[in-house]
């Protein structure tokens, strides 16, 4: 027996050693595939890298938020990474097997640990696959997260470790019986039943078990390493090793996820000079070995867990797009592509083979078919990726905010949509309406430039615009950027009035552009129409430095005494999209400026004593996270904070909140797209909400304002929604609850009153 076990083990580790040696330079090449990143734009900063990566894995920081999931993944983590010295020491009892570890094998502390991690590795990796039986596709369907993940790679991963887990647990057992361990021992205090079970054996049974079980756990630790190595694109096994650079590499060193800004386009790892563009620029991703190398490390670190599915909207109302399986398919994809690219193969920009044929003469004819393969294209195209579920996603990031091992699904959905829009000039109809909108009139409704005033009229006060009633910013303490849907959509003219109002009571002296400003170019740039972004990006840019005072001239004579002062450049956005765009996307054009949602000002505003809810508002209440809101920016209290001081509201929260919200269906430009399949996302949000039979159900984005109240009136229509039920924005509800009871004499106090000081 021993002979056979020490034949068995060395042959299984030669070869295994030898494959994922080979394995190792194989992923190497492949990640190097990708293009090249502007400097420095990912190892900035490598001490919070490395603290980043300590926190994410010690802490399992993502994982943790599912709650018995996460708990049992760190046990079964921390178990392959620690327990390598049972393997040693295998080897080690194949020769002798009462051997142990010189030093560190008769540590009580070290045997503890290694008793403990042993039982909770086992714990840990029988509780994952009884969730996953629980949540097999066959028994959820669409709604397992497992769905289209490659079973077959999961049970063997599960089986493989429970093996060598127990083998563990019994190879404790056997060294106990044969170290003569008498009587209870903190060494052996879980694996003691078992020094008990062996006890009465022979001391050849003993060593013959022990050979026995200690080649059970080499020969499976190698089968394990042999089967991975040949299969280089098994990321539900590989992401244990991808995953630490994967977050080390990460787009934000802090270790915030790759949310808010989108990045600008590059292509030889530089930025595109948008006023003289390289002859030979790439534009957007149109072949796989185009994604940067970040990219490629990411496809290849998708362990097929399927939480990014789980929480998609487009994957829970019927359509096409999961972000795993859209990572899965590009990771596969690019692996059989590889030894194509790895011989010098790939198109140049007309489309004709950069490589000869010598160079190509030994690539598989596999990999030859695969890279003719359109990675845009239909199924009867035999594409990668169709263009279905391209434009199926709507950017909202709940796919990026879960990811466990940091894939930027978003940056790589919007990169593929930067090829179609911009060199194919493929994409959704409809969509080609706003964006002639946004060419011709600034705004995606083709409305004339002096209709984004005309909600001015309606308010009983005067609403100051910059270069006519204030000369520039400097004379007030926000600039209110209205936007598109603010001043032009009826629904969302009714946030507008009520938080210009607010303001207006509260004494904030505010000003908006008079109309020469266009959209921020959100919904342009995510459908990836990046230089129609950039041109309105530019222009805004410029306009808000001049009204900000950043041109003002000098005075007479040069004297810096009366030098115009510059303006604090405060900015507060009713629009959490206009908000994200000049926040975090227009630093990218040279704008940099201190912006605000409006329910972050509105609580400040509470706070301070400057708005004062005082007048009930009766009903329960359910809000709506924005997604450019809260999971790309964070801002999550101020709405409930509001909602919390208004008197008489009973707030519920739908069971998707939060972090876990649930888009409306209108972000990623889908706002100006038809939904073909499947349910319409914002009825799924409509029907969560309405579950609670809620009287109000609110939200703090015009876009979410205008699909919400769409699918409610829809409902109502169809009897499927009570009359009275109202959507609103927090600014509408406050409103109401700061205005008192009509009182002619209370009115004519508070005009003669001196209005509050302006907020700080």
């Amino acid at each position: 027996m021993q002979l056979a076990a020490i034949i068995v083990s060395l042959v299984l580790t030669v070869v295994g050693v030898a494959l994922i040696t080979r394995a190792v330079a194989q992923i190497y090449r492949f990640v190097r595939l990708g293009q090249s990143v502007p400097a420095g734009s990912r190892t900035d900063d490598p001490k919070q890298r490395t603290i980043t990566l300590v926190k994410e894995f010690l802490g399992h920081t993502r994982m943790n938020r599912w709650g018995i999931v996460g708990f049992a993944h760190w046990f079964v983590a921390i178990g392959f990474l620690t327990l390598p010295p049972t393997l040693l020491q295998a080897y080690g009892q194949l020769f002798q097997a009462d051997w142990v570890l010189p030093i560190i094998g008769t540590f009580l502390p070290f045997e503890m640990y290694i008793e403990f991690i042993g039982l909770m590795t086992v714990v840990g990796i029988v509780a994952l696959m009884v969730i996953r039986l629980l949540n097999l596709p066959s028994r959820a369907g669409r709604k397992s997260r497992f769905a289209g993940s490659k079973a077959w790679q999961a049970y063997f991963v599960e089986y493989i470790i429970l093996t060598i887990g127990l083998a563990i647990l019994v190879l404790r057992g056997l060294e106990g019986a044969i170290h003569h361990v008498e009587s209870y021992d903190a060494a052996y205090f879980v694996s003691y039943p078992l020094v008990l079970a062996f006890k009465g054996l022979s001391v050849s049974t003993l060593q013959t078990l022990i050979y026995f079980t200690a080649m059970i756990k080499i020969g499976t630790s190698l089968i394990w390493m042999i089967t991975v190595s040949l299969n280089t694109n098994m990321g539900v096994a590989w992401h244990r090793f991808l995953g630490f650079p994967n977050i080390w590499f990460k787009r934000n060193a802090n270790g915030d996820v790759a949310l808010g800004a989108l990045q600008p386009m590059t292509t030889g790892g530089k930025e595109i000079d948008w006023e003289d563009p390289a002859e030979d620029a790439v534009f957007g991703v149109s072949q796989v070995e185009q994604f940067s190398w970040k990219g490629i490390l990411d496809f290849s670190t998708c362990t097929e867990c399927g939480r990014c599915q789980s929480q998609c909207p487009a994957w829970n109302t019927g359509k096409p797009l999961s972000p795993k399986l859209l990572i899965m398919s590009l990771r596969d994809h690019a692996h059989a592509k590889a030894p194509y690219l790895l011989a010098g193969g790939g198109k140049d920009m007309e489309g004709n083979e950069k490589a000869t044929e010598e160079q190509l003469k030994d690539v598989p004819a596999a990999a030859l078919a695969e890279a003719e393969r359109p990675l845009i294209g239909t199924a009867e195209e035999n594409g990668v990726i169709d263009p279905d579920v391209l434009w199926s996603c709507t950017t909202c990031g709940a796919c990026v905010e879960q990811c466990p091992v940091d894939i930027e699904h978003i940056d790589h959905i919007v990169d593929m949509r930067r090829y179609q829009v911009m060199i194919e000039s493929s994409f959704p109809s409809e969509a080609g309406t706003m964006l002639k909108n946004l060419e011709k009139k600034g705004n995606p409704w083709g409305l004339a430039k002096k209709a984004r005033v005309e909600w001015t009229k309606e308010v009983d006060f005067e609403v100051p615009i910059v270069g006519k009633d204030v000369e520039d910013l400097t004379e007030v303490d926000y600039l209110y950027w209205v936007g598109c849907a603010g001043a032009l959509e009826d629904r969302a003219k009714k946030t507008t009035k009520a938080f210009a109002e607010l303001l207006h009571m509260a004494g904030v002296k505010f000003a908006i552009m008079g109309g020469d400003e266009k959209c921020t170019g959100d919904s342009a740039r995510r459908l990836g129409n990046e230089p129609l972004f950039q041109q309105l990006g530019q222009e805004n840019v410029a306009m808000l430095n001049m009204a900000f005072g950043e041109d003002s001239a000098e005075g007479e004579e040069g004297d810096e005494t009366t030098k115009k002062p510059k303006s604090s450049k405060k900015i507060v956005a009713t629009c959490p999209h206009c908000f994200n765009t000049i926040a975090n996307e227009y630093p990218q054009l040279g704008g940099e400026y201190e912006v605000i949602h409006h329910t972050q000002l509105l609580q400040h505003l509470i706070d301070e004593g400057k708005l004062i809810p005082v007048t009930p508002v009766e009903g329960l209440i359910t809000y709506h996270d924005p997604c450019y809101l809260g999971r790309h920016n964070k801002i999550y209290t101020p709405p409930r904070e509001i909602i919390a001081k208004v008197p008489g509201l009973r707030n519920e929260e739908m069971h998707r909140h939060k972090e876990r919200g649930f888009c409306c269906g209108a972000g990623g430009a889908r706002m100006w797209m038809e939904e073909r399949i499947g349910k319409r996302v914002n009825n799924e949000r409509v029907d969560e909400a309405l579950a609670l039979n809620p009287d109000i159900v609110s939200t703090a984005c015009p876009f979410c304002l205008v699909m919400l109240t769409d699918s409610v009136n829809g409902k109502k229509n169809d009897g499927q929604a009570k009359e009275s039920i109202q959507v609103v924005d927090v600014s509408q509800l406050l409103l109401e609850s700061v205005k008192t009871p009509a009182d002619p004499a209370g009115e004519q106090e508070q005009v003669d009153a001196p209005e509050p000081e302006p907020a700080k």
